[in-house]
């Protein structure tokens, strides 16, 4: 499989999308400092899928059946799987007043060592905790906070490679004050796995993904069609058109069931042949955090 070199691991579309949380990240915490001693909010950060913090460190995550599977029939390469993860420091070295509280989370307890040792220098002063554990288990532990105190404002983002976020953790969101980021893996994964003869593979993980059953999501991404051949009529089960823009707008309506805002065109981000292989979404109950989240993805066109 071609490889990209070292040095450029995550490529183009990495540094996209790290700016493009980054800028979100600065009007947030402006929005929010204006507001937050008057009405005594507590800011949270949470990073889901933290790694590292190491560019020369290839993706630590313990490889799933899913992923193992796409990776020997050479459906994902080498080059798309090792990403690097920056969101930490960035978000820590913003040079304004930042938020109460810092969560790290990374399942693998090895990545999340080195990272705690990687941001040392910027930890210092800050209330700043680093988890091993499943990212869906500590979002559902952010919202039951949320739901029991409602000082509390959740800033998440969750990138994960892969479709590691279950959609009853996105549901465990609902009417608290979080803001969303999710990097969806509409091309790198998802469309990859809606094969052409309507039998998706690793149909329990499509399902957990969309918080939508197996017939529906046959139906929305498969049509029958009648054809006429020298033998008679035959029925021939078609792909839609445009599949991963189709991944995108289902994974956005579920979010909408959700939050009250969602980016309705979010920030598409292509590999190095310029096939679109994730879309970055923000989702919101508020609406000028929607706005914002529009106009940066909208400058990035």
């Amino acid at each position: 499989m071609a490889c990209e070199p070292m040095a450029s691991w995550g490529g183009q579309w990495t540094e996209e999308k790290l700016d493009t949380f980054e800028k979100y990240v600065k009007a947030y915490l402006t929005i929010m400092n204006a507001y937050r001693d008057k009405f005594n909010w507590q800011l949270v950060y949470v990073d889901g899928f933290a790694g590292s913090g190491s560019r020369n460190e290839s993706n630590t995550e313990a490889p799933s059946e899913l992923l193992l599977d796409l990776f020997k029939n050479e459906d994902i390469e080498e080059s798309e799987i090792n990403t690097y993860k920056g969101a930490a420091e960035r978000v820590l070295s913003i040079d304004m007043r930042g938020f109460d509280f810092y969560y790290f989370i990374d399942k693998d307890e090895e990545s999340s060592n080195r990272l705690k040792q990687h941001l040392a220098h910027l930890i210092k002063g800050k209330k700043v905790q680093f988890r091993s554990d499943d990212a869906n288990t500590e979002v559902k532990k952010l919202a039951s906070a949320m739901k029991k105190n409602s000082k509390y404002r959740a800033l998440v983002l969750l990138d994960p490679f892969g479709m590691q976020v279950n959609w009853d953790t996105i549901v465990a969101l609902e009417g608290t004050k979080t803001d969303l980021w999710i990097l969806v893996p509409t091309g790198v994964i998802v469309n990859r796995l809606l094969v052409r003869k309507g039998e998706p593979l690793h149909i329990e993980r499509l399902t957990s993904f969309f918080g939508k059953n197996e017939e529906f999501l046959k139906q929305y991404f498969y049509s029958r069609v009648q054809e006429q051949t020298l033998f008679g009529e035959v029925e021939r089960i078609e792909k839609v058109k445009k599949p991963i823009q189709k991944i995108a707008e289902l994974y956005v309506q579920q979010l909408q069931g959700i939050f009250k805002y969602v980016t309705p065109e979010p920030l598409v981000l292509y590999n190095s042949r310029h096939t679109p292989i994730f879309h970055f979404v923000c989702a919101s109950n508020n609406e000028t955090a929607i706005k914002i989240a529009s106009q940066i993805i909208k400058k990035k066109k």
